[in-house]
Order: C-alpha cells, then sequence, then structure tokens
C-alpha cells in the first residue's frame, strides 16, 4: 500500500495559511465573501429562477454547511463548543462559541464569538422535527461562522420551510413565557430575579423593567437556573 502523504499546514506571522490564495479587500481585511467557493453555493428557490450562482445576489443565495465548515477551517480555530437547552419538549436553543486564533485581523489577539440558534416544528421542514437537537447546533454553528466573518449569506440550515411544516397542536411558548411560569411555579418574584441579576453585576439590570427585557440568552441560562430550584 502506498503511503499516504499528509499535508502539513502552516501559517505565516499573519495567520495565513501557506498556499491559499486570500482574496482581500480595499481596506487590507480578507474577503471571507469571496473566499466561498461557488460550489458550496445554490440558488434561493423562493428568491430566484436563475440557475447561475455567480450572477446572484448574496440576498438570492444558500450557502451549504460544506462551504461554511470550510471557511472557519481557513479561519483557524481551537475551540468550539455548544451550549445547548430545552425550555420546552418541542423547542431547542443551541449557543455555539468558537474560539479563533490569532492573525492580522484581530491585532494577533485571540478571540470567542458566539451565537444562537433554536428549532421547533415551526421552524423546521416536517422530517426535521424529530431532530431539533441536531438543528439548532448547526444553525448555531453557521450563524456564528456567518457573523464573524461578515458573510450575508443564510446558509441552508437557517432556512425553516413554515409550508411543509406539519401545524402544531398547540402553539410554542416563547422562552418569555416559560420563564414566567417557572418564576410563577416556583414562587420566584420578578423583583427577586431582578435584584439577583444586580448582585451578580448583570450588565444594565437596573434597567430591565419586566421578563422582556431581558436577552434571549440570558433567559435561557435563567431557565435552567430555575429548573434547578
Amino acid at each position: 500500500m502506498a503511503k499516504i502523504k499528509v499535508k502539513k499546514i502552516n501559517r505565516d506571522d499573519n495567520g495565513l495559511i501557506d498556499g491559499v490564495d486570500y482574496i482581500f479587500n480595499e481596506d487590507g481585511m480578507i474577503d471571507w465573501r469571496a473566499m466561498v467557493r461557488a460550489d458550496h453555493l445554490v440558488p434561493n428557490r423562493d428568491r430566484t429562477s436563475e440557475t447561475d450562482v455567480t450572477s446572484l445576489k448574496d440576498n438570492e443565495l444558500i450557502i451549504l454547511l460544506g462551504g461554511i465548515k470550510e471557511l472557519a477551517q481557513i479561519r483557524g480555530y481551537t475551540d468550539l463548543t455548544y451550549d445547548v437547552h430545552s425550555p420546552s419538549s418541542d423547542y431547542v436553543v443551541a449557543t455555539c462559541s468558537i474560539k479563533w486564533i490569532p492573525n492580522y485581523e484581530t491585532e494577533g489577539r485571540e478571540v470567542t464569538f458566539s451565537a444562537i440558534g433554536d428549532a421547533s416544528p415551526n421552524n423546521t421542514k416536517s422530517f426535521a422535527k424529530y431532530f431539533l437537537g441536531p438543528i439548532a447546533e448547526n444553525r448555531a454553528f453557521v450563524r456564528c461562522v456567518r457573523n464573524f466573518l461578515k458573510i450575508n449569506i443564510v446558509s441552508q440550515e437557517e432556512l425553516g420551510n413554515a409550508k411543509m411544516s406539519e401545524p402544531p397542536t398547540e402553539a410554542i411558548s416563547s422562552p418569555q413565557k416559560i420563564l414566567g411560569e417557572i418564576m410563577k411555579d416556583k414562587g420566584v418574584s420578578f423583583e427577586a430575579v431582578k435584584k439577583k441579576l444586580s448582585k451578580e453585576d448583570y450588565e444594565n439590570a437596573e434597567k430591565i423593567s419586566t421578563i422582556e427585557d431581558i436577552p434571549k440568552a440570558k433567559i435561557f441560562e435563567l431557565i435552567e437556573r430555575m429548573k434547578k430550584i
């Protein structure tokens, strides 16, 4: 059997891989959108009948998961984690955090970037409702990569198809409503929650006047904490 030749990845002082043809903007930053290969793009059939992806605008395109993964590998990261919560039986929320390696775009600093993805029968295709966890994770991942690299093309994983989804037997509660119900069940007042946030030095806690003022990511954290009371 022939010995497989392993390709070693070398990066220069700017954090760029030797041998990769990077495309740059006029300001000298990497044009990550232009780095997406055409075979990782498909037309968005809800927006156009054109099949030539090279002639379409970004809002008429869909980027495939393989393209997102390729860009993440080229950019380089050292750690990828998921924080998954299920506020209700048919609603899953995932937060993806990626620790990107230093390069000249971040002034040689390591940067951690996060994004949220959610999945429910209301925002997934019919068969996908049985895989809400993986779908939420994939959505969080692609949003994390897209937003960090400033790519404004929606991914296949982010698209829900309400027309193809079977209507749920009952409406899915919002995270805010779920938190409110748990607080009521546990006998915890809103003022107690606000006081706790202030004690923990949560940013702008003093400006929070209702549950709706609390960011979604914090809502999910509070739901999990309340469940343990």
